[in-house]
């Protein structure tokens, strides 16, 4: 048998695999594991300006393309705990990510020593598995086991915290013999499909909401064919956004209370079944007036964890499997059902969807200035095509976005949907981007999230990951002033400023162009609506040319209030801005204003 030390062994697990790429950040705690990933090789390597971007950065390599496991690498003690809010993030939305750290030596562990914590037990809530691997011949276990958890079931992130002497302590291991354990995924059966779409026969407005679990699945085409199939209009949550194309004659909109659209709730409330495929109920799509959302209709739930069906409210028949495997049972089944002249005709209702797509819209197109933000999003319509993956986070800029930009494609709303922690975007896309270079990337920021995580840009540049990023700057805390309104206060949220060294700028404060710029890539500021077009032209052209992040600056009216609930009920949307009555209010919305 080989003989190679305990990293080594790691290494080439990691490359047997299909690992190909991984961020960090080194340190003495785990050296020996950067010495093989240079010794064995076969791995590339970024390197991140902090722990935490490095976690994100292996997010966006995980959701940007299908089977991608990313892997972020940091020393003991605070390496992991800045990890832990990437760990958080991803197994909120069913992410693979691994997550390996140094650690003190095996007989200095609970002795307090030099950067020593017990990372396993604090990430264990945020991951499927969390191990302190002590004795050098089980670190192959471990790591074969860390893929099979993270590939099985409902997708997760693993941690595997490994001790210095650990790490440096030599085995035997054959790397050419290794082979990764199967992985486990629950099937539907055909009984169960059956059941399912008897519900489908019995009524008369029918929709499925598509969620995150059938791009995981990568089953995006199964979806659109069971919907043309069947007729059937597709609500898609904000993790499922891409399943079914937004132009697409049964794409009905998004549901709930902050990124929904007008058309789309009207849509969910005049329906009488719903059959969610890959979703979780998440109460941003649901609101916490779940009455509303109920009300009288029966409900089927497929989804791949068996503890997620009756979590948020009891469905009228639930099935635990992967999507893929419910869906290849439900096109069987309705291409049956059509042959035999079974199938309802909901032509009419799938025509009553589109109506609504086209009558119910929010005005975009505002000549204000500053700026209103929904005439950014509008002009990013018309500049970036739909190939275009966006990337991004939490806050009124997110929000907006969802609700007024267009996605075409599966993985092209790249979005930590229920961490939503701010600083994600920056190193999220330089992950998706890395994953999928061929892909044009636009990030999308509040100045906020923006100023978190900063400084990796200067990775982007170092490591020549060109994208577009739009910031979108009104010197608040947008989102967290708007919830603040029905407390009646306006309370530490004010980010506004005057600059002593950009004083051109007012009360906008900290000059992104300056920060931006000094950390080696390209920026743009505008203030007129009217340039965003030319500034988006140009930023994808500078891109290419340089080979680094280009940033967009609209500096935006200071407080805009964007479409949601107050209440956070679906039912009760509050729309603050005028609506759109005339095309020209909506000049790029995905169906034309009907007037």
């Amino acid at each position: 048998m080989p003989r190679m030390t305990a990293a080594a062994a790691a290494v080439e697990i990691l490359k047997r695999e299909g690992v190909g790429q991984a961020f960090g950040v080194p340190g003495a705690a785990i050296n020996p594991f950067y010495r093989e990933l240079k010794n064995v090789g076969g791995i590339k390597h970024t390197l991140a300006r902090h722990v935490e971007g490095a976690s994100h950065m292996a997010e966006g390599y995980t959701r940007a393309k299908a089977g991608n496991i990313g892997v972020c690498i940091g020393t003991s003690g605070p390496a992991g705990t800045d990890m832990i809010t990437g760990l958080y993030s991803a197994i909120a939305d069913s992410i693979p990510i691994l997550c390996i750290t140094g650690q003190a030596p095996v007989a200095k562990l609970h002795k307090e020593d030099f950067q020593a914590v017990d990372i396993a037990s604090i990430a264990k809530p945020v991951t499927k598995a969390a191990t302190t691997v002590l004795e050098a011949a089980q670190v192959p276990g471990v790591f074969q086991q860390a893929f099979h958890l993270m590939r099985s079931g409902r997708p997760g992130p693993v941690l595997i915290d490994l001790p210095i002497d650990v790490q440096l302590t030599e085995i035997e291991f054959d790397p050419e013999t290794y082979e990764p354990l199967p992985v486990y995924k629950p099937q539907a059966t055909r009984a169960q499909a059956e059941k399912a779409l008897r519900f489908m026969l019995e009524c008369e407005r029918p929709l499925i909401v598509a969620g995150g679990g059938i791009i995981n699945a990568d089953a995006c085409d199964l979806l659109v064919e069971f919907a043309e199939l069947t007729n059937i209009p597709v609500i898609s949550t904000l993790m499922g956004w891409g399943t079914i194309p937004d132009d697409h004659a049964l794409s009905a909109g998004m549901v709930g209370v902050q990124t929904s659209h007008r058309y789309g709730n009207a849509t969910f409330l005049e329906s009488d079944f719903v059959l969610g495929i890959g979703n979780r109920w998440a109460n941003r799509h649901t609101g916490y007036n779940l009455d509303a959302y109920i009300g009288d209709r029966k409900f089927v739930h497929v989804d791949i964890e068996p503890t997620q069906i009756g979590k948020i409210f009891a469905p009228d028949f639930g099935i635990a499997s992967d999507a893929k495997a419910a869906l290849v049972l439900f096109v069987e089944i309705a291409k049956e059902l059509k042959a035999e002249g079974r199938l309802p005709d909901f032509s009419a209702w799938a025509e009553s969807a589109q109506e609504r797509k086209a009558t119910l819209l929010r005005r975009t197109h505002f000549d204000n200035i500053p700026m209103k933000p929904q005439r950014v999003y509008e002009e990013m319509n018309k500049a970036f095509g739909p190939e275009t993956r966006y990337v991004t986070t939490i806050g009124l800029s997110q929000i907006a976005g969802a609700q007024m930009l267009h996605v075409y494609r599966p993985r092209n709303w790249i979005n930590c949907g229920q961490a939503g922690p701010l600083g994600w975007t920056i190193p999220a896309a330089i992950g998706a981007a890395t994953a999928d270079p061929e892909t044009p990337i636009v990030a999308l920021s509040g100045d906020y999230d923006f100023q978190f995580m900063i400084e990796e840009l200067a990775v982007a540049a170092q490591h020549k990951v060109p994208y577009v990023h739009v910031l979108v700057n009104n010197a608040y805390l947008g989102l967290i002033r708007q919830a603040q309104g029905g407390l009646g206060i306006n309370f530490e949220v004010n980010l506004e400023f005057e600059n002593i060294n950009t004083p051109e700028i007012g009360v906008y404060g900290v000059d992104h162009v300056k920060v931006a710029e000094g950390l080696g890539v390209k920026a743009i500021r505008v203030t007129d609506p009217n340039e965003l077009g030319a500034a988006f032209e140009q930023a994808k052209k500078l891109a290419q040319e340089f080979q680094v992040p280009v940033v967009v600056e609209a500096i935006l009216e200071r407080v805009t209030n964007i479409s949601m609930s107050k209440t956070v009920d679906m039912s009760d949307v509050t729309e603050f801005e005028e609506l759109a009555t005339e095309r020209g209010h909506a000049p790029t919305a995905i169906k034309a204003l009907a007037v």
